[in-house]
Formats: C-alpha cells, sequence, structure tokens
C-alpha cells in the first residue's frame, strides 16, 4: 500500500520563520498531547491550520460548540519567539506514519522555521517520584540545545512519529529534538508532561511556561486513581463467597 495523501490547509496567516514547532501525536502516558493542550491553553495559541487526509477517522471533535478536525495547527508568540503546535487526539496507523512525520517537517522547512521538538513518553519498569528526562536530537546543533540536567538518550528504540522525525531530520539537516520522559502507561501521565515542560524551558528560556498547574493535576489523578484501587480492594474483600453443595 503506498503512503497515504496528507494535506495542510491554511485557516489562518502567520509568519513562522525562525519558530520553534511541536508535535503533539499520541505518545506514552499521552505525554505529547498533554504537553501540547497545556502548550495551547497556557499560551492563548490561535488555530491557523488543519493536517488532514482520506485515511484519517471520520470524526468531529466539538469543543465551545465548535467543529474541529482531528489534527489541528495552532500560533503564536511568547517573549518575542514564535511558535506552532500540531495537536492530535488519534495515532495514525503505521501506514501513514511515515508520511504524517514527512508532512510535519516539510511544513516546518517551507515556514522556515528553526526547528521541530517532539515530546514523548518513555516506558520503564518503575515509575520514580520524579521521572527523569532524556533527549535525543537529529543534528549537532539539536544537540549542542539540551542542557546539563537533562540525560541523553543514548540507546534504545523511539519508534512513532518522533523517530521518524528524527530520522528525516538527520537526513535532511534540519534541527529535530525529542524530549522523552519516563511515563506510566496506564493513565495519562500529568507528572510527566509536567517534567517536558520544564526541558522546554530549560531549552528555550523564552517560553518560561508555569508547570505547577500540571503537578497539581497529576496529583488529582493519582488520588482518583488511589480512591477507585482502595474501592475495588474493599468491595473483593465484603463479596460474599460461593457455597458449593455436594
Amino acid at each position: 500500500m503506498s503512503p497515504p495523501d496528507i494535506e495542510i490547509y491554511e485557516i489562518h496567516k502567520m509568519d513562522l520563520k525562525g519558530a520553534v514547532i511541536l508535535d503533539g501525536f499520541p505518545s506514552v502516558g499521552l505525554v505529547s498531547t498533554i504537553v501540547t493542550n497545556y502548550l495551547v491553553d497556557t499560551l492563548k495559541l490561535r488555530q491557523i491550520g488543519v493536517m488532514d487526509s482520506m485515511y484519517f477517522p471520520t470524526v468531529s471533535l466539538i469543543r465551545g460548540a465548535e467543529p474541529h478536525n482531528p489534527v489541528r495547527i495552532y500560533g503564536g508568540e511568547v517573549n518575542g519567539r514564535r511558535i506552532g503546535v500540531f495537536i492530535s487526539e488519534f495515532s495514525p496507523p503505521g501506514v501513514m506514519i511515515k508520511a504524517v512525520a514527512s508532512s510535519i517537517l516539510q511544513w516546518a522547512i517551507d515556514q522556515r522555521a528553526d526547528m521541530i521538538i517532539t515530546p514523548e513518553g518513555l516506558i520503564v519498569d518503575s515509575m520514580p517520584d520524579r521521572p527523569t528526562v532524556y533527549g535525543i536530537g537529529s543534528t549537532k546543533r539539536a544537540m549542542s540545545l539540551l542542557p546539563e540536567n537533562i540525560q541523553v538518550f543514548e540507546e534504545g528504540v523511539i519508534s512513532g512519529v518522533t523517530g521518524v522525525l528524527l530520522n528525516e531530520g538527520k537526513k535532511r539537516d534540519f534541527d529535530v529534538l525529542a524530549l522523552l520522559s519516563e511515563a506510566h502507561t496506564d493513565y495519562p501521565d500529568a507528572r510527566a508532561a509536567a517534567r517536558i515542560i520544564e526541558a522546554i524551558n530549560a531549552v528555550i528560556p523564552e517560553m518560561n511556561i508555569d508547570p505547577e498547574p500540571l503537578y497539581e493535576e497529576a496529583e488529582k489523578i493519582e488520588k482518583h486513581l488511589e480512591e477507585i484501587q482502595a474501592q475495588a480492594a474493599k468491595m473483593k474483600h465484603s463479596r460474599p463467597g460461593t457455597t458449593m453443595y455436594g
């Protein structure tokens, strides 16, 4: 099967020369989705376009009594730094991943953007209280942006849109920086997303985004899960036994 066609439609014209572009397709713990939605809401970014394909889900996301495409593009400026954000609520099928990633990269090049940052969740055997953030870049320039408190991702596999963006960025000498935070796999991990926000602040100081609301959200999620687990355990112990008569 040949790669499906991807189209990017412009809704509002915006100059993104020198911008940072972020990829928000779902990842482990929905880290990338949480990060990009948080950026759009916090920075009050404006929708400037959509990505579409006949192979995308046939759905309309309704928010604020307004229909939205499954893949949307937002833009804006923070402290003089231009920013573009791709957001999606679905993971593209394997056959579409290369086409989606290549389209994002080509769009960034056409917009004369400086770089792409792609946040990801990273599966680990056991979760620490404070997730570690790792970084890997497609070029030496991208790698030079990593501060000392972000560990270099030296060995492993990065799949999906992020993996293709890294490969395409290296092939085309375009700066792509993947930021990977250790994340839970069973539920949306706001704490891992907050760690990514801290990493983005370190890489792009102009961003200066407050991650505290995400940490507060993480505590709410974890407290809710603890209550559900306690309730489930209580129900299990109080459940009547089964008596068998011979």
